[in-house]
């Protein structure tokens, strides 16, 4: 029996870099899907299941950052940004909107295929986290939400499904595994992304805010993932793992 290979969409207006791109990650075992901008992007997502998304910041028509929001309107697959730019406001912009990691132009293939398998182990469920895995739980009841684990999405009370992105999805499993518990920034990066950072790193912040947007009534005045001040994050709710 064959093993499916896990396919790619690449998303960049150079040519060059597309055909590098795709080239090595077809050498190193994945299928691949190209294209040179975002025009076609809702017909490359319903006729494929694509695992992750690489996903270039200028493009020309409908820039990376509008297509990252329109993506995660219905995808919860892990997007890779890429930007020659190297600019704070744009890395900060593109979390917010939904891409799960971020690399700068000119960067290495091999460093790409590393991002690449990380994100990939992690949607894939390789996770070295202290996860209640045991448990074949298919859905996490919390206030008026229930977290579906198979589509990665949180059904609300009228049983309207929202799609989180893997990321996302993440850090709202390891604060239900953790309720009531206070959690640093840095406890969070350490169980999120299991590698060095940076200590300045407001990556942590984005996802928080992404996260409150889907979860909170109003998102400015939490009341379910507080902001404990030169503590971290609280996740103050009940869960209900049955």
């Amino acid at each position: 029996m064959s093993t499916r290979k896990s396919h790619i969409l690449i998303i960049d207006d150079d040519q060059e870099i597309t055909h590098l791109i795709n080239d090595y990650l077809i050498k190193n075992g994945f299928r691949t899907t190209w294209t040179l901008n975002g025009l076609n992007i809702k017909q490359l997502l319903r006729e494929n299941n694509f695992d992750l998304i690489i996903l270039d910041i200028m493009l020309p028509g409908i820039d990376g950052l509008h297509l990252c929001q329109t993506i995660r309107q219905t995808h919860s697959m892990p997007i890779i940004m890429l930007s020659a730019a190297n600019s704070i406001a744009d890395k900060v912009a593109g979390l917010e909107l939904g891409a799960d990691d971020y690399i700068s132009k000119p960067f290495s293939s091999r460093e790409l295929l590393a991002r690449v398998k990380a994100q990939l182990r992690r949607t894939q469920g390789e996770l070295e986290i202290d996860r209640k895995k045991l448990t074949p739980l298919q859905q996490i009841h919390f206030e008026d939400w229930i977290l579906d684990r198979n589509t990665h999405s949180l059904i609300d009370k009228d049983s309207v499904a929202i799609p989180l992105s893997h990321r996302e999805y993440e850090l709202l499993i390891i604060f239900l595994e953790h309720p009531g518990r206070i959690l640093s920034r840095d406890q969070l990066m350490d169980l999120l992304y299991d590698k060095n950072f940076d200590s300045q790193d407001r990556t942590i912040d984005v996802l928080i805010g992404r996260l409150r947007k889907k979860i909170e009534i109003d998102p400015r005045n939490p009341r379910l993932l507080l902001t404990i001040r030169g503590g971290g994050y609280q996740f103050k709710t009940k869960v209900d793992w049955a």
